[in-house]
């Protein structure tokens, strides 16, 4: 079954995408549900951390699910629809207000690199493969899609990845940027160090978080007052205080976001 799951544990979402006959391919429900899924998380007041990842240790995601194109992007206003669909998935996980980890096993093609652009932090296992196969394929690919590879990989390396349409394993992945490093157990580490971010000053990573977001340059304009506003809250905050009595006492704090 196609379909995006999450769970929450100490702090620390999860998302799982989930088509495993289809290596999770992303079907049109999956990107809507990826969406609402995203924005539901946001209400979530305990949530500090959002790990990403595929079903299973084969593919994290294979691109969008081919197989429902003759009948979702047939048309003008189906590839309008469908892209739109794609857009707002997109759009809410490289603007969740919390840190976004991507944890890449197997394949990631297309549609899941755009994903993994999305993400803060990148990190693959030594099965992680890396592809942008539009030109194999005859898909126009959309503007916002393409800013977020230039603005990831740089000109150059955006073009030869899109216009070669070639595989990328993981060490090469590392060395140009699309993730930060290669693990054994990738989902291991990427619980650990979402856990690590977990304990840390709530109120201070959500306002880091929110100055990245106004710092992209695929992102809309910042919000410069909302930005200031959040940095100010950490300093009036109980946090603050906790974290400098902490320090003091040689203890680690004990920050609950307030």
């Amino acid at each position: 079954m196609a379909e995006v799951i999450h769970t929450i544990e100490a702090h620390v979402a999860t998302v799982v995408l989930s088509n495993e006959e289809r290596m999770n391919a992303m079907s049109l429900a999956m990107w809507r549900q990826l969406a609402d899924t995203l924005s539901r998380l946001q209400t979530e007041r305990d949530l500090r951390v959002l790990v990403l990842r595929g079903h299973g240790d084969r593919a994290f995601v294979s691109g969008a699910d081919i197989s429902e194109f003759a009948s979702q992007r047939s048309s003008a206003q189906g590839v309008a629809d469908y892209d739109s669909a794609v857009d707002a998935a997109q759009t809410a996980l490289a603007q969740f207000p919390l840190p976004v980890i991507a944890a890449v096993s197997g394949i990631c093609y297309g549609g899941g690199l755009g994903l993994a652009l999305a993400c803060d932090l990148r990190y693959a296992s030594p099965s992680a493969r890396f592809r942008m196969p539009a030109a194999r394929l005859g898909l126009g690919y959309a503007y916002r899609s393409m800013k977020s590879l230039v603005d990831s990989l740089g000109q150059m390396a955006a073009a030869e990845a899109f216009y070669s349409a070639r595989v990328y394993g993981a060490s090469a992945a590392q060395q140009m940027g699309l993730v930060l490093s290669v693990h054994d157990d990738v989902f291991a580490y990427c619980q650990a160090l979402a856990q690590q971010i977990a304990e840390n000053a709530p109120l201070t990573i959500r306002a880091g978080k929110r100055a990245m977001i106004g710092a992209r340059h695929a992102g809309p304009p910042p919000d410069f007052e909302a930005i200031d506003a959040a940095v100010n809250a950490c300093f009036v905050s109980e946090d603050y205080a906790e974290g400098r009595q902490a320090f003091a006492q040689k203890r680690s704090p004990r920050f609950q976001g307030r």
